[in-house]
């Protein structure tokens, strides 16, 4: 495994490498904001939490490794995020499959989740590219990954078919290891 799977804590939040443990919480978690309503996002409901967290435990046996997100100074977990697609050969990895409770919305929860996953990728592992991934009709997703210092490579037309029947054209974004310095101090700063 390149990546281990392991706890990252920062400042705000701690990221735990998800569980089974996590559905019951992650349920109350997606409830804020019923997100599984928008169409154009992936965020599981509340009935399908188990085979979500499930599905996503079997794929961290393929390299990629997802997190509960929760707040320190609540201990309330708000969502979850992950690493896919990890590619040791080429030493890059997507970063998505994240969603938060409404109450997490707005609020350093997601600028430092994004700042200690890429910090763990680019300072300890020694990528070269982190890549983003997001629904073209998704705009604040777009926004936030935009926020971040990420650079639109392209759009990926019809690119998969939604659950819904739908056909998703798909944004992709990257941020590359001679960017991150300027990238870590901005994020750095913002945390401040």
């Amino acid at each position: 495994m390149w990546i281990e799977n392991s706890l990252i804590e920062g400042q705000y939040i701690i990221l735990e490498p998800l569980s089974l443990e996590h559905i019951p919480s992650l349920i109350e978690a997606v409830k804020d904001g019923e997100l599984w309503k928008l169409w154009f996002a992936n965020v599981p409901s509340p009935e399908i939490m188990h085979q979500y967290v499930k599905y996503a435990i079997a794929q961290m046996v393929q390299g990629d490794i997802a997190y509960a997100v929760r707040v320190k100074a609540t201990n309330q977990i708000v969502g979850t995020t992950r690493y896919y697609k990890v590619d040791p050969l080429n030493r890059r990895a997507l970063i998505g499959y994240t969603w938060y409770s409404n109450a997490a919305r707005g609020t350093r929860v997601n600028t430092e989740c994004k700042y200690l996953l890429l910090k763990q990728l680019f300072n300890k592992y020694d990528a070269i590219a982190v890549e983003f991934r997001t629904h073209t009709h998704n705009l604040v997703s777009r926004k936030a990954i935009e926020r971040l210092g990420a650079k639109q490579d392209g759009i990926l037309r019809n690119h998969i078919i939604l659950k819904n029947g739908n056909i998703r054209d798909t944004v992709v974004y990257s941020i590359i290891d001679t960017e991150w310095p300027d990238i870590e101090q901005e994020l750095l700063r913002k945390l401040r």
